[in-house]
């Protein structure tokens, strides 16, 4: 009889235990289970809104990864600086000039490649600076060409590239002579060298030595530029860096009389290229300028 007296008790505990016990569930034990649940979602969906949705956003992020900052000056605390990226380059925009501080575009060997071909009039003004800001007017008479920065032969592998290339802020009053000689040699030259070596970094835009009153173009008084300069970083195998000086002018200029180190357009023009490199990098690689090497 005490034996089942004993047998009874220990069946009524256990089925006691289980009534009590919480199920799986939303009242069940899952309490840190759950939270980690909802923890782990939530880092998914911020790595989600950091991730490429669709193709064309993948091509994008393939166009634009993150070492393709590289290219890009130091902030500029001297003069005015409006910061546009487009989707192959970034311009610094001045609202005082009308134009570019600087122009700076990684180019790539499959950027030199394209069908897409720039259109006869295309050049248009910017509206996300500003007015005043230099239109087309502004050049109708002037003696100057709407010379290009980031030039269009450097964007056929995309259609909105191409176009963008025609916006003011990537444009400069520049000598016909000039655009259409030394400046598009330069330009072909540099293409050939991110067919060469992969890739290339590129920074180009105007001078002003500020010597007698400041020529402008257009009732918007866009500034005519004294020269113009271009910076190109090479960061395939051992890195090397040159630079390029070009009078705005009509006159004949010669490849080997417009080369400049790095250092001496950055004395010059007072920005920093290539700020990203390692201190020793930058510091080897801007200090020289070797034709030859290239």
């Amino acid at each position: 009889m005490m034996k089942k007296l004993i047998l009874f008790a220990m069946a009524l505990c256990v089925l006691t235990a289980c009534k009590d016990a919480p199920k799986n569930g939303a009242d069940g034990p899952a309490a840190a289970p759950d939270t980690f649940y909802h923890s782990t979602v939530t880092t998914n969906k911020a790595d989600a809104r950091q991730q490429p949705a669709t193709a064309d956003s993948q091509n994008a992020a393939d166009r634009k990864p993150a070492i393709k900052m590289m290219e890009l000056p130091a902030p500029l605390n001297d003069r005015p600086e409006r910061i546009l990226r487009r989707k192959a380059y970034t311009t610094s925009y001045n609202s005082t000039t009308k134009n570019p501080n600087w122009v700076a575009w990684h180019l790539t060997k499959s950027h030199t490649y394209g069908s897409h071909q720039r259109s006869k009039e295309v050049f248009h003004e910017d509206e996300q600076v500003a007015a005043p800001r230099a239109t087309d007017w502004d050049y109708y008479n002037s003696r100057y060409d709407r010379g290009h920065m980031c030039p269009a032969g450097d964007n056929k592998w995309d259609e909105q590239a191409m176009n963008q290339t025609f916006l003011f802020t990537n444009i400069c009053p520049q000598n016909h002579g000039l655009n259409k000689y030394e400046w598009n040699d330069l330009e072909i030259m540099c293409r050939d060298w991110a067919r060469q070596y992969g890739a290339v970094d590129i920074v180009c835009g105007p001078i002003y030595y500020g010597q007698g009153e400041q020529k402008t173009v257009g009732k918007n008084r866009v500034w005519v530029p004294d020269a113009f300069f271009k910076v190109v970083l090479c960061r395939q195998g051992q890195p090397k860096a040159i630079g390029f000086i070009y009078r705005n002018e009509g006159r004949k200029q010669h490849l080997a009389d417009a080369v400049h180190t790095v250092d001496e357009i950055e004395r010059l023009t007072g920005i920093d290229f290539f700020p990203a490199l390692d201190d020793d990098i930058e510091n080897r690689v801007e200090a020289k300028a070797e034709l030859s090497k290239w």
